[in-house]
């Protein structure tokens, strides 16, 4: 199981100050599960654990075995549609599988999230004369960065392979019974799943949004899903407050905001978890930045930014904390090598494993950085595989939405992501609908 460390969270709070926290956590928690708080229509993720039944897992396999001819897959998405996927496949991929065929399976790319004209030509120019997969996700099919990188895929598609063959190798993942994608999924025929009515973007993971393509991609989503209705059952309601992960996050991170900690730095110690930070930051900051309220998100990857980000933190201005994601066994050995001349001073680590010495980085940084006024609040997983990343997702999951509610937001809608599209529709001059 994953685990949480508050201990080091202390000094500007206390921990009765957490524990007076409880009965509103509960509230928030019988509001969640009730259906009785803000947002109460998109509650689909809560029971998606228990709702992804084997038949639909059959399928999403099924569907993913259509693409091993395909050295290349396409994920069309933004936001949660995307960042999900990308999370788990840079965290359970080897390090350069995009440079050499480690594994059988299709490489995932990824389209549709920014308006780059350069990216999107130097990806066509990759994919011309190829044959490639796409996997559309998007529940309307109007949305402008998605909806204009299938127009170009898809017709680059077509002149690779055919429109004919090209309809084996689109999957859309839309509105079950609406919008323009469905309608253009139905017309040609494309392979389709359902995005649940009820499930938002950021809290879609473990909806065909995210199963499907990280699956094309090799990895095991049994076990995730297994992971994650493991998870369930240990942030329930029912457990109590003093032994339920999500509520006690929740708590400390509200606790801390009261005190003035108004920033969360979700630090890492293990390169493949970047994208996790960056999944963590859209599910966190599009649920609670509303209404002038919320602690803003922001992420790190250690020991790289402590050689640039690093100074702010130890003496910046003293309105952060830390929350650090530990991974207790690597999945590789390799030691330090001694050398007879110990020209650079290192034969002292000689022998020792390379993460032994990223622990102690770890456990170096969280002393220096609690000692300058920095709490730090620790979550440990005991590998890095599909098992505990399922975990590890849906524990953020259930915490950032227990954090909606004690900030008194609604946790699932996001009005402000508008206001950026109203202007720029102004400025391309489109039509009124």
């Amino acid at each position: 199981m994953i685990s949480l460390n508050i201990n080091h969270a202390f000094g500007e709070i206390t921990q009765s100050q957490i524990e007076a926290y409880e009965p509103l956590v509960k509230k928030a928690m019988e509001m969640l599960h009730q259906g009785t708080g803000k947002g109460s229509d998109f509650l689909g993720w809560l029971k998606l654990p228990a709702k992804v039944v084997e038949y639909e897992i059959n399928e999403i396999i099924d569907t993913a075995d259509r693409f091993k001819s395909c050295e290349t897959v396409v994920v069309i998405g933004i936001g949660g549609s995307y960042l999900g996927t990308k999370a788990v496949v840079e965290a359970l991929t080897p390090n350069f599988d995009l440079l050499q065929k480690v594994r059988n399976c299709p490489k995932l790319l990824f389209a549709g999230h920014h308006l780059s004209e350069d990216y999107l030509a130097e990806l066509c120019e990759h994919l011309t004369g190829k044959k490639f997969g796409v996997i559309n996700i998007s529940k309307s099919g109007t949305t402008t960065e998605p909806a204009i990188a299938f127009r170009v895929l898809n017709k680059l598609l077509k002149k690779n392979i055919g429109s004919k063959e090209a309809k084996e190798f689109i999957v859309a993942i839309t509105d079950k019974s609406s919008g323009a994608l469905r309608a253009l999924a139905e017309k040609e025929g494309y392979k389709t799943f359902a995005i649940p009515d009820n499930v938002g973007g950021r809290f879609s993971v473990f909806t065909p949004c995210g199963l499907l393509p990280i699956a094309i991609a090799g990895i095991d989503i049994v076990e995730m899903m297994s992971g994650v209705l493991t998870i369930g059952y240990m942030i329930d309601r029912h457990l109590p407050f003093t032994h339920n992960i999500a509520s006690r996050y929740a708590a400390t991170r509200h606790a801390l905001y009261t005190a003035g900690k108004k920033i969360e730095i979700l630090a890492n110690y293990h390169p493949k978890l970047h994208y996790v930070g960056e999944w963590w930051k859209q599910l966190y900051g599009e649920s609670e930045g509303k209404e002038g309220k919320g602690i803003f998100p922001a992420s790190v990857d250690f020991t790289t930014d402590l050689h640039s980000l690093g100074q702010w933190i130890q003496e910046g201005e003293r309105t952060i904390f830390e929350t650090v994601i530990s991974i207790k066994e690597p999945s590789k050995l390799l030691k330090v090598p001694r050398e007879k001349d110990d020209l650079d001073g290192l034969n002292y680590l000689a022998g020792k494993r390379i993460d032994f010495i990223n622990k102690m980085a770890e456990q170096g940084t969280r002393i220096a950085h609690v000692e300058g006024g920095v709490p730090n609040i620790q979550i440990t997983l005991p590998k890095l595989n599909p098992f505990y990343i399922g975990q590890l997702l849906f524990f953020f999951e259930k915490a950032c939405a227990l954090s909606g509610y004690l900030l008194d937001v609604n946790p699932f809608d996001q009005p402000g992501v508008e206001a950026y599209k109203k202007k720029m529709f102004a400025l391309l001059n489109k039509p009124s609908s």
